[in-house]
């Protein structure tokens, strides 16, 4: 088999994300809409506020009435506006929330006045500017305008925004089917009874829950054993799936099956080796289907490898089917707690401990080290040939959602 030179990250994730789009729409209430992203802008079917509101506790007063006394002649509470009108000398006694009463342009604080039976004086001071504790129509937004984007996370806040703006159900894109396979001869699927040449069928567990952080439905297949009829079958068996993941037998060895087997199954090969450490035997292939296009992943089997690579290939994949407007992960510049080595020819994203505040590299980076990949939870980004980082220098990582705070 003819090596083929490894391609640099953003290419072969921009390859993959060209192989999948957004997957159909379909419509669920708030309440289910939350963690899923939009997939059409959101515009607003309601004005808010709807009216001109008291943003505190005081007495509304006409224009430029500021002098006093004045009689108190009403109330407007929240929800029991007042059904008259202001005029000069006279306030309306308001509360937060409440509608402003017609004529009315200033709100003085109840602070700022004394009171006597129905009569108010000014103690304070008068506000400025004149409409300062005065929520206007319109302030958060009007009728027809665009209140969330489309492909923004639906968060809580989201959700009452789309409550408030007039909407019970949202545009989400269709949940993605998600097959995990595991493969080698050498795995057990029982941890508890692992012989002497067996190690613990961990990658699927591992794999399964990264993708299950996303709204997707998803499932686990194998250990799957290292024949070729094997891998065929197993791919049969997720010929439901939209996206499937395989983790190991993606290199060059002998028992390596998995690109031989989907070529096998119909699947055609877009890339294969990326230029990153670790996982750089990742592969990915395409496969067409009445029911739409199968995107399967080959993921390296040695547990780190295959995290980072589902980390930066398989995530952004679902992202991006589930309509995500931004689908890469994103990194953040932060300052390093301790020296880090001088990198080699490829990309490397080192395990670290973030504090927020500073990064220091774990002192084990092997790619079969899940103790230390369970306690990071950043990925430090390394180019190409970086040279040695002293403490305080400034690098890049990807927090992740394990270890440590993130």
């Amino acid at each position: 088999m003819a090596k083929v030179p490894p391609i640099p990250l953003e290419e072969a994730q921009a390859r993959l994300l060209d192989l999948a789009g957004p997957l159909p729409t379909e419509h669920v209430d708030i309440e289910g809409s939350v963690g899923r992203y939009l997939a059409e802008p959101l515009l607003a079917r309601r004005t808010q506020p709807a009216a001109d509101l008291s943003a505190m506790d005081g007495y509304a007063v006409a224009a430029d009435d500021f002098a006093g006394p004045w009689q108190v002649v009403g109330e407007s509470a929240a929800g029991h506006p007042y059904s008259g009108e202001v005029r000069k000398g006279q306030a309306i006694q308001v509360s937060t929330g409440a509608l402003l009463p017609a004529g009315a342009a200033s709100v003085i604080l109840q602070e700022d006045l004394a009171r006597k039976d129905h009569e108010i004086t000014l103690t304070g001071e008068a506000p400025m500017p004149a409409h300062k504790h005065i929520r206007p129509c319109g302030l958060d937004f009007r009728q027809g305008s665009e209140v969330i984007a489309s492909g923004s996370l639906i968060g809580p806040a989201d959700a009452a925004l789309a409550i408030a703006a007039g909407h019970k159900h949202l545009p989400v894109c269709r949940k993605p089917r998600v097959t995990v396979i595991d493969s080698g001869d050498e795995l057990s699927s029982d941890p508890e009874a692992c012989a002497p040449h067996q190690i613990p069928a961990s990658n699927g567990a591992m794999l399964l829950a990264m993708a299950r952080k996303l709204p997707v439905n998803a499932e686990r297949s194998g250990p799957v054993a290292d024949t070729l009829d094997a891998l065929i079958n197993a791919f049969d068996m997720a010929n439901h799936a939209d996206v499937i993941v395989t983790s190991g037998g993606a290199s060059v060895g002998e028992h390596d099956l998995v690109r031989p087997a989907l070529e096998a199954w119909g699947a055609s090969l877009d890339f294969w080796r990326v230029a990153i450490k670790p996982g750089k035997p990742i592969l990915v292939a395409r496969r067409e289907r009445r029911t739409g296009p199968q995107i399967v992943i080959g993921l390296p089997g040695n547990p780190v490898s295959s995290f980072v690579t589902a980390y930066h290939f398989m995530l952004p994949l679902l992202r991006r089917m589930l309509g995500a407007r931004y689908a890469l992960p994103m990194r953040i510049a932060t300052r390093l707690g301790a020296p880090i080595r001088a990198n080699g020819g490829r990309r490397e994203f080192v395990r670290g401990i973030w504090n927020g505040e500073f990064v220091v590299p774990h002192t084990l980076q092997d790619s079969g080290a899940l103790s230390a990949l369970a306690a990071s939870n950043v990925l430090i980004d390394r180019p190409a040939r970086a040279p040695e980082g002293a403490e305080g220098d400034e690098v890049r990582v990807f927090l992740l959602q394990n270890g440590g705070i993130a």
